[in-house]
């Protein structure tokens, strides 16, 4: 599964949680972005999926860098 980021190196693993259910997974940065002022990153839509959100479409989240590049 695979996330944008706007600065974290290509290759990063991130641990995204959802703070309001707990929910995590571990997801690779291989895009630039989101673009969009006050989001920090955009995850696919598997990773979305398992997260919950993919009704929501935004949810505030934890980060976590499980493995630096």
């Amino acid at each position: 599964m695979t996330a944008a980021h706007r600065t974290l190196p290509f290759g990063t693993r991130l641990r995204v949680t959802d703070v309001a259910t707990g929910r995590s997974v571990t997801v690779r940065v291989n895009d630039r972005g989101p673009f969009v002022p006050g989001r920090v990153v955009d995850v696919s839509a598997s990773a979305a999926e398992t997260l919950g959100i993919t009704g929501k479409g935004v949810a505030k989240v934890k980060l976590d860098v499980v493995e630096a590049k």
